[in-house]
């Protein structure tokens, strides 16, 4: 089966209240009526009514690609996200993304995957809200940039706001090998984890997003944000792969054995 939902829980209600707890642990509080439920994602299929494909349109003149369904495919428990030349709207190249329909807020976030490889492309696992669904424009990263696949970047904007990133060093190529790389989002704390290992905390509550958002998974390119990305160059397809992708509401127990939830106090 594609998905499995926390127990008690059916894929129809992704409209549950999410209950967080607040940082003293001692009382419980709702985030968001709105607030998505417990699931893991294996990729055996992509549930349409789940996931939403991104085509037709780029994010901006910094994107050199335009986000399109053939490049999104699934195959061997792993869903594909590619890059490669293709007349695509006013772009030269074609990418893929993925995005969930629910919104999703406290709780932890985990996704196992290997980065697209080369200079100039972006391979993101993050949430995101903003304007199109009448809220300000919240956001938290996971993203390797592919001039450099033994780091790997974390930020998050509030009300649009970010400069919050940190640059965390990886034992292995995020090109050659599958990683784990994981967020839990709590009331007035954030903290990032790279394969079980925290590496980044948050306890500043301006810098944490307040509202619940979509999940992401996608592979871009960029010409012109070259100082950040470094210089884009194009020799064939790239691809990144994603073999789960996981998010747990908090207060629900871990779902799978290598969850990160299982090992954390």
């Amino acid at each position: 089966m594609t998905k499995t939902f926390a127990a008690g829980r059916r894929p129809a209600v992704v409209a549950a209240i999410a209950l967080v707890l607040t940082t003293c642990g001692s009382n419980v509080v709702a985030q968001d009526k709105s607030a998505g439920a417990s699931f893991v994602e294996e990729f055996d299929r992509l549930d349409s009514s789940f996931w939403y494909v991104s085509d037709g349109w780029s994010n901006g003149a910094h994107q050199n690609c335009t986000w399109s369904k053939k490049q999104v495919r699934v195959d061997g428990g792993k869903v594909h996200l590619g890059f490669e030349a293709a007349d695509a709207g006013d772009r030269k190249f074609a990418c893929g993304e993925i995005q969930t329909r629910a919104r999703y807020g406290h709780g932890t976030y985990e996704v196992r995957m290997k980065a697209g490889e080369g200079a100039g492309f972006n391979s993101a696992f993050f949430t995101y809200i903003g304007p199109a669904d009448k809220k300000p424009h919240d956001e938290i990263d996971f993203e390797v940039l592919g001039k450099n696949p033994r780091q790997v970047q974390v930020n998050q904007y509030v009300s649009s706001k970010g400069g919050n990133e940190k640059l965390v060093g990886l034992d292995e190529d995020a090109t050659t090998a599958f990683h784990d790389y994981a967020f839990t989002w709590e009331e007035g704390r954030l903290r990032y984890f790279v394969n079980g290992k925290l590496v980044h905390e948050v306890t500043d509550a301006s810098k944490i997003p307040p509202n619940p958002q979509k999940i992401f998974l996608s592979f871009w390119g960029s010409d012109n944000l070259k100082n950040w990305m470094g210089p884009f160059s194009y020799d064939g397809p790239r691809r990144m792969e994603v073999e789960r992708i996981a998010f747990t509401a908090q207060g629900d127990e871990c779902q799978f054995p290598e969850s990160l939830l299982c090992t954390l106090d």
